[in-house]
């Protein structure tokens, strides 16, 4: 067990560095604004007291893996694991228990080294075999996870080194490097115990321990008075029950049963706003909402069909009848706030006559008629509007509500059109989550040589500059032919007690998440 010196340390040394080494152009990919700022207003966070977190989407097989997490495992992922970077509020990866990260010139290796006195929750010391096991456990063939070979496809597992006991070198392979390793590792990257067990031994370093775990019900967590950032955590207990619907959890906020509810449901807002109990903590966010259109199936494998398609979209009024004006316009492409993105390619404005000329050209002016896949929610919305709008070139289409289990089930891929959404997150990341060459959730079916040739050469690229240049090119591919049509962005609401504090705008779409910035004023 390391002594409670190591808080000293994490005081007067960690908070204060600044040990960043990065490749050329690495600065946009590993910020060192990891930490959650201060909490809004002058008020300075005390410690001790609890808080209830209420979350929808209760699972009975929901799970506590650090690399495989099923149900609203992601949200208790927040409590329990750290990782070696974190997303700062700004959804940009920053150095979190690595003091040092560098990716070579041809981006075949990265060097990281962690920081001096880490802990793990069980008083372990946290050195570079534990990264290696953590890396490699995520992308093991034998766990299955979704998260690691598809993010980490050219990762050379078996020439990981050890370099010393804090610093490894993650190889990987000539031509399909990964220089953008900080945003694809980060989100399911925590750095466990070499004896870790997801049920047996559920072991991290994040700001809370586990206390207790019912599957679809409740996780309760305890302080870690070892964590990393200094004088954080600041809550003695967290406790985060699962809902199935969101009415039910309304009534459990308003009886006081539970103190923040995240994601909160456009027709919600209203009474949260009014009340004097509550907050509404308000985030603009790159998280996407549009349709997938499968390009590997007529009618959407002709590209004059799918640029139709998305002149009929009437982007302001989906963002203002769908998400009640809480957000904004789209342009087809996702991760707008990516210091990469391509802000040259014009905004796709609504143009009927054009549509109607497209679908013509393509074979279909005496029209043409489809179903349009979706689920409960936004998704469903957004689909009875844009049926609406459609209408006017002739579209016939008809919204097929489906179960979540079979939206999101293994026929996933072979709806014609479906309704898509993805969260906030940078460029690459949400590419191999949709529409890259490696996606294994490929709706769209998108296909292009040319452009799977400009993401490999951006996942190569250490110079930010030069992958500014590569990812342009291909988002203006995904602009012209790809199969995503993407009309909006949402943001995020919280409804957060106003007996807590520590809740802040938060781009990455997860400002109730953070539950090392939580606290509770006093009664």
């Amino acid at each position: 067990m390391i002594d409670r010196s190591r808080r000293a340390f994490m005081r007067d040394g960690l908070a204060a560095t600044g040990a960043l080494s990065l490749g050329a152009g690495l600065l946009s990919a590993c910020g060192q604004d990891a930490a959650a700022p201060a909490p809004a207003g002058t008020e300075k966070p005390r410690r001790g007291g609890s808080v209830k977190l209420a979350v929808i989407g209760g699972n009975q097989t929901g799970n506590l893996d650090a690399h495989k997490p099923v149900g609203s495992g992601a949200f208790r992922g927040w409590a329990l694991y750290s990782k070696l970077w974190e997303w700062n509020r700004n959804a940009n990866p920053g150095l979190a228990l690595a003091e040092f990260a560098e990716v070579n010139e041809d981006a075949t290796a990265w060097t990281i080294r962690l920081h001096k006195g880490l802990e793990f929750h069980h008083g372990k010391s946290i050195t570079a075999d534990d990264v290696i096991f953590s890396l490699r456990r995520l992308t093991d063939p034998q766990l299955a996870s979704p998260y690691g070979m598809a993010y980490l496809y050219s990762l050379q597992r078996d020439g990981i080194t050890k370099l010393d006991p804090l610093t490894v070198r993650i190889p990987f392979a000539k031509g399909h490097g990964l220089a953008a390793l900080p945003e694809l590792w980060m989100s399911w990257g925590g750095i466990v115990p070499t004896d870790y067990d997801p049920i047996r031994n559920v072991i991290g370093a994040g700001p809370y321990r586990l206390k207790s775990f019912t599957p679809g019900q409740r996780s309760v967590f305890t302080r870690f008075e070892n964590y990393y950032k200094a004088e954080q955590p600041y809550l003695d207990e967290v406790e985060i029950i699962d809902f199935n619907d969101p009415i039910t959890r309304l009534q459990a906020m308003q009886t006081g049963q539970v103190n923040v509810a995240p994601n909160l449901a456009y027709e919600q807002l209203a009474f949260f706003k009014s009340s004097p109990d509550f907050q509404v903590v308000s985030s603009q966010t790159d998280a996407w909402h549009g349709f997938a259109m499968n390009i590997a199936a007529p009618p959407f494998n002709d590209p004059r069909v799918r640029q139709a398609f998305r002149l009929l979209a009437d982007r302001e009024e989906l963002v203002k009848r769908v998400l009640h004006g809480h957000g904004r316009v789209a342009n087809d492409l996702y991760s707008p706030s990516d210091p990469t993105y391509n802000h040259d390619i014009p905004q796709r404005r609504r143009d009927v006559a054009e549509a109607r000329r497209l679908l013509k050209a393509a074979g279909h002016g005496g029209g043409l008629a489809l179903e349009l896949v979706t689920t409960a929610g936004v998704g469903a919305n957004a689909a009875l509007v844009f049926a609406q709008q459609a209408r006017e070139a002739g579209i016939a289409i008809k919204v097929q509500l489906v179960d979540n289990a079979i939206f999101t089930g293994p026929a996933r891929n072979s709806f014609t059109f479906s309704t898509s959404t993805g969260v906030s997150r940078p460029f690459l990341l949400t590419l191999q989550q949709h529409d890259g060459p490696r996606s294994a959730a490929n709706k769209t079916h998108f296909s292009d040589p040319r452009f799977a040739e400009l993401v490999t050469a951006a996942q190569a690229q250490p110079d930010v500059v030069k992958r500014k240049a590569l990812i342009g090119a291909a988002q203006q591919i995904q602009h012209d032919s790809g199969g995503l049509l993407i009309w909006g962005f949402a943001d995020n609401q919280e409804a957060v007690s106003r007996r807590i504090g520590g809740v802040a705008p938060d781009r990455t779409g997860f400002a109730a998440w953070r539950t090392d910035a939580l606290w509770q004023r006093q009664a």
